[in-house]
């Protein structure tokens, strides 16, 4: 009897695809999610005589092998629940044949082929059915991945659009992003993003083989979204200057992103900055199956020197010496938290998981950030894998002002310590609005817990005795400074003192503003105030100075007074950026030698007024339609 084989096969693409959550993936190619069955129907040439019985064999990667776990080889038998590959007859006609097969939850996730052939005692070549994609799987309880709110994988996994914040911490605006994880093309892409990885073209059987792991595939995304180390995704630039390329301001989406660098042959798309990382990078993991929403920090830290804490070096009217400050504060900055469990971790750090894909500082010779466990920022856990200093110095870092001395002396000034990590910020499941999540990253700021928090960070990174006092801290080229972590704050002074806005800001008016000084003691007081302003990037590096004035005021015993302050359109307009950012800063010297700085971020507002006109005029300013 002639040799028996397959001759069509039927994927049931749309009867799986509504089962695994992914007819939204356009084209014909199966895609489904990894521990779930889903089924073939198999036309043969003839019937199976009794002693026959069909091998399947998947493969996925170069050099696939079953002891990498990147290729499987299983014939149709029993139901096995179990970390194998599996297939089960369900029905059988003459000469055709319904099977169902079933990966295991820990598969390695990416593209595989199926062939099959028929168990016989004539030698046979496998015949090629076809290939088919397979993801993680939220759904499934025996995934790292598995959610259990429907509802938050409808929105983290399923949903193709969004709402990213940015702003400053007082005035936060959101804007729309369309994540087209399920558009044309994209699911290949973000494939593709992996086998471009430096972990991939320096060996890629190893690379493939460890794809099952969401630690791994994260981490990897993280560095290949930005094109740092590895012509990867996105270029970033934080200069203002966008010739030959995209203003970041400019995009509202990742799709077009995406395609770019993918039909321009892998070249990095100019230009993108915190808040296009993390759209792009959310696209990414939502389209391979790991549940990932998009986070915004207002006044976030970038410590340079894992201290905890971001030192900041002015002048005597308050200006920052870029020269000497490392640290930075940016009003805001946005990254991704991606849903799984870290089973190097232990199960208390299962959840959600930090990942940054702005390329800020290098983790293990690649910039990239994460996985973080938001449980062990929240712990003071910082000494856990990955990157856990840097992203609890974004949220909670001490924000220490040094006044910079013409003999090199430097000198504690009073300013606000508390204010890193406000606002901390995400879309609503099932809805636009912004939830405020600050408190899954810390306790409450001030309280006695976040200190303890603070100081087992501390401990965590220099050891038993940094929890005392003092701690020296040296970084490569950096001038090596003592850092008091637990000092007490610098004295408060006498006065205090704080910027109020007379009139909303607004783009092509005068800036007007005041000073409010207030003193606090019974006694009078003279107060020499410096004020300098200057348009700054979202990082808060400054581009170019508009103000520099100074003040002497006196203070009865406990009055107020306002020094009014205005800038004109003129002042500003030629150096404002995209940002459409403002930095003031007031350095204040009070009697008995204290010293006090005050600052205050002002975002500029686009507003256009539309007159209504009067029936039978034309509208002011508009001409009639010729």
């Amino acid at each position: 009897m002639a040799g028996v084989r397959v001759t069509e096969v039927d994927w049931h693409s749309r009867k799986n695809g509504a089962a695994h959550h992914t007819q939204e993936y356009p084209g014909p190619e199966l895609v489904v999610r990894r521990g779930q069955v889903f089924t073939l129907r198999l036309e043969l040439s003839r019937a199976l005589e009794d002693q026959e019985t069909i091998i399947f064999t998947v493969e996925t990667g170069p050099q696939a092998s079953e002891d990498c776990h990147t290729k499987a080889v299983f014939q149709i038998s029993e139901p096995d629940v179990g970390q194998n590959w599996t297939a089960v007859e369900e029905a059988q006609t003459e000469n055709t044949m319904t099977v169902s097969i079933t990966s295991p939850p820990n598969a390695v996730i990416g593209r595989y082929l199926m062939r099959t052939r028929v168990s016989s005692r004539r030698k046979q070549n496998d015949r090629k059915l076809g290939e088919f994609v397979l993801l993680f799987n939220p759904w499934c309880p025996e995934d790292d991945v598995f959610l259990d709110s429907e509802e938050e994988r409808q929105e983290y996994v399923l949903n193709d659009s969004g709402i990213i914040f940015r702003g400053v911490e007082k005035h936060i605006r959101a804007q729309g992003w369309n994540y087209g994880q399920f558009e044309e093309e994209i699911l290949d892409i973000c494939l593709s993003i992996l086998d471009r990885s430096p972990l991939h073209q320096n060996d890629p059987a190893t690379d493939v083989s460890h794809r099952h792991d969401p630690i791994y595939v994260t981490r990897a995304i993280s560095a290949m979204v930005n094109s740092n180390n590895d012509r990867g995704v996105v270029q970033g630039q934080w200069q203002g200057k966008y010739g030959g390329g995209t203003s970041p301001l400019h995009w509202s989406g990742s799709v077009a992103i995406l395609h770019k660098w993918f039909k321009g042959r892998f070249k990095p798309v100019k230009y993108g900055q915190c808040w296009v990382f993390a759209g792009v990078m959310c696209t990414v993991l939502r389209c391979l199956g790991i549940a990932t929403r998009v986070v915004s920090n207002f006044n976030s830290a970038h410590d340079t020197d894992r201290n905890l804490s971001v030192d900041k070096y002015v002048d005597s009217f308050g200006r920052t010496l870029e020269d000497l400050t490392e640290d930075s504060m940016w009003n805001f900055h946005v990254w991704n938290e991606s849903w799984f469990a870290r089973r190097d971790l232990g199960p208390s750090y299962n959840g959600w998981q930090v990942l940054d894909a702005t390329p800020q500082e290098e983790s293990e010779g690649m910039f990239r950030c994460g996985p973080a466990s938001v449980t062990a920022i929240r712990e003071g856990d910082v000494h856990l894998a990955h990157d856990g200093p840097f992203v609890f110095a974004e949220v909670n870092a001490d924000y220490i002002t040094w006044l910079w001395h013409e003999d090199e002396s430097r000198e504690r000034v009073y300013s606000d310590t508390k204010k890193i990590g406000r606002c901390i910020s995400t879309k609503a499941v099932g809805s636009d609005s912004r939830v405020d999540i600050t408190g899954l990253y810390k306790y409450p700021e001030g309280s006695r817990k976040e200190r303890q928090v603070y100081r087992k960070a501390v401990r965590k990174l220099f050891g038993v005795e940094a929890a005392g006092r003092r701690t020296r801290v040296r970084r490569a080229g950096s001038r090596g400074l003592w850092r008091e972590d637990l000092m007490e704050p610098a004295t408060k002074p006498s006065v205090t003192g704080k910027f109020k806005m007379l009139e909303p800001p607004m783009l092509g008016h005068d800036l007007r503003l005041a000073l409010c000084l207030a003193n606090l003691t019974s006694r009078a007081q003279r107060v020499r105030v410096n004020l300098s302003g200057a348009t700054i990037l979202y990082t808060r590096r400054p581009v170019a100075e508009i103000l520099h004035e100074s003040h002497t005021v006196r203070l009865g015993p406990e009055e107020e007074k306002k020094i009014p302050i205005t800038i004109s359109y003129s002042q500003y307009k030629e150096d404002l950026t995209e940002d459409k950012k403002i930095l003031l800063a007031a350095m204040c010297f009070v009697t008995k030698g204290e010293k006090l700085l005050v600052e205050k971020d002002i975002t500029l507002e686009d507003f256009i007024t539309i007159k209504r006109a009067q029936p039978g005029a034309p509208g002011e300013g508009f001409r009639p339609v010729q």
